[in-house]
């Protein structure tokens, strides 16, 4: 499966259902294995809307539990689901 096909999927959490965006980026390791999953961030601020949403919250790969036709389900608990990500 290609990056292309994976970003332009729901990310679900499933422990609230709260729909955690479409993906942004991957974070890979030295072996070119997906390490995280990166989602949008919280956008702050009035013009947050005019820079491009390259900040994110990256979800380890371990927490990703299935990738679907339409959505990739995570099991994440909790505010932040991960690490930030620039």
């Amino acid at each position: 499966m290609s990056f292309s096909e994976i970003r332009d999927k729901d990310v679900i959490n499933i422990r609230d259902g709260r729909n955690l965006g479409k993906p942004i980026d991957l974070i890979l390791n030295e072996n070119a294995c997906v390490e995280a999953l990166v989602v949008p961030g919280t956008r702050k601020g009035l013009l947050s809307f005019l820079r491009p949403n390259r900040e994110g919250r990256a979800i380890d790969w371990h927490h990703v539990r299935r990738i679907g036709d339409d959505v990739i389900i995570v099991d994440v608990e909790g505010e932040p689901c991960g690490e930030e990500y620039h």
